[in-house]
């Protein structure tokens, strides 16, 4: 396992290669695999799959896109609006200059006045990035092509903010292992998180051996149903170390509105039973021990690694549970600190109770701490009791003004988003943000020449 010193070293030497490393990579063609296009499943959490890229019509040939400073320029965020119409946009769309212009331009004119776009993905960078590659798809307009800077450019000159999304732990699909070398994955997979049902045979294995990798990503295949891909560690040092650098290039380097958390968590309480995470919860968990206690523990221990954490269920839920609440809190503070009046929002499970206690993430407590500004809880339904529920149990938990609340489109008809429109409006709710403006316009239903982005804008907030 490579030393904390030597992570660190590995991203100083990062922020001086990233121009050359991205060439040299799209010269080889060598970049993170994305997801096949699809529309996932009611059982699914449907924001973390790839939509279809929206792409109008082809422009006649111009010059390469100029480079867009990435440098801050100390502009003040836009101040949050009254009523909140935001749109979820996937990194689909963030993959070519007229894509980005297509997307502003519709949002405006629906009457969208904030985007949440997503800059991370999995593990990659939609934006000029200090610390993580950019996607081939990216690469392939031109090392200088900045899909985050131009949203911005468009977006500002009409008014609308921009919230960077960030997934968090979620940094690999479940279709294929990166071929990017300097992708996480490939770089440091020590830092990936393991389920229980694989905790024994990789403890202990070299992480850098192809099998221990390989052996995650299969477990992703094999489950689908329940999880969407690659973690990493939320208990390891360097992997909060590198989401919080992550956060704190976006937020110094560009005029941004707000920051987004997402996949702030754990995939299920099935991980994460990786060789670090057991060894540091027992670390964490001795001293509230007696010595009769411990001394049981580390007999059972040397035959079995998952000894403490099977006798010791109600601690090893609390310290996966603070894992997460420690790099909200970390990163809550660092953004403030530069950036007082960035907006920083979080993604999170409706059910509060089943998040808190099968994910991990206590977006209740963050509130109640007031280490999170705003939650977006994801209400993807289309029974509308379902939706009215979640939303007022969020409320209930967070308060009015801090709850957007999250609209599955793609499982609505278009009167079934209309009608969760209104509900959240008559719950008082500070706005609303659809998943996804990427569906909305492909393959939401359209009607009399509209898109069904259109439509609701037409109904909904042209009134």
């Amino acid at each position: 396992m490579r030393s904390a010193l030597g992570w660190s070293a590995w991203r100083v030497g990062r922020a001086g290669a990233t121009s050359a490393a991205a060439l040299a990579a799209l010269l080889a063609s060598c970049s993170v695999v994305s997801e096949s296009p699809g529309t996932p499943s009611p059982e699914r959490r449907p924001e973390r799959e790839e939509a279809p890229r929206v792409v109008p019509p082809a422009r006649p040939a111009e010059a390469p896109p100029p480079l867009i400073d990435r440098t801050g320029s100390g502009r003040p965020p836009l101040p949050l609006p009254s009523e909140v119409r935001a749109l979820w946009v996937v990194r689909t769309t963030l993959t070519h200059p007229d894509s980005i212009r297509a997307m502003v331009d519709r949002a405006a004119a629906a009457g969208f006045n904030t985007l949440l776009v997503q800059v991370r993905g999995r593990g990659d960078a939609y934006y000029q990035s200090r610390w993580e590659p950019k996607p081939e798809s990216v690469l392939s307009q031109g090392i200088t092509f900045d899909p985050l800077g131009l949203v911005i450019q468009e977006a500002h000159a009409r008014g609308i903010g921009v919230h960077a999304w960030v997934n968090a732990h979620l940094v690999g699909s479940n279709a294929s292992l990166p071929t990017d070398p300097l992708h996480l994955i490939r770089s440091r997979p020590d830092l990936l998180a393991v389920p229980r049902s694989l905790a024994r045979e990789l403890y202990g294995m070299d992480p850098a051996t192809p099998r221990f990798a390989e052996a995650l990503l299969r477990y992703a295949q094999q489950n689908r149903d329940r999880i969407e891909g690659m973690y990493t560690a939320p208990s390891h040092p360097e992997v909060k170390e590198h989401i919080s650098s992550v956060w704190m290039d976006l937020a110094e380097s560009y005029d941004l509105d707000g920051l987004h958390f997402d996949y702030i968590r754990y995939p299920n309480s099935d991980f994460d039973y990786s060789t670090g995470a057991l060894d540091r919860f027992r670390e964490w968990v001795t001293p509230r021990l007696s010595p009769a206690r411990r001394a049981g523990l580390e007999l059972a221990r040397r035959s079995d690694p998952l000894a403490y954490v099977d006798s010791l269920a109600g601690p090893w839920g609390e310290f996966r549970r603070a894992q997460i609440t420690e790099l909200v809190e970390r990163i809550y503070f660092g953004v403030k600190k530069r950036k007082p009046t960035l907006v920083v929002s979080a993604a999170v499970f409706p059910n509060a109770e089943d998040a808190y206690q099968s994910r991990f993430q206590d977006w209740r407590g963050w509130l109640a701490s007031g280490i999170l500004d705003a939650i977006a809880p994801m209400a993807y339904t289309s029974d509308n009791g379902t939706f009215e529920a979640q939303i007022e149990d969020a409320v209930a938990a967070a308060g009015r003004d801090r709850v957007w609340a999250g609209i599955g489109v793609y499982q609505n008809s278009y009167r079934g988003t209309v009608d969760k429109i209104r509900i959240a409006e008559s719950l008082g709710t500070r706005g609303l943000v659809l998943f996804s403006y990427d569906w909305a316009v492909s393959q939401g239903e359209s009607a009399g020449g509209l898109t069904f982005l259109e439509r609701v804008g037409a109904e909904m907030f042209r009134r």
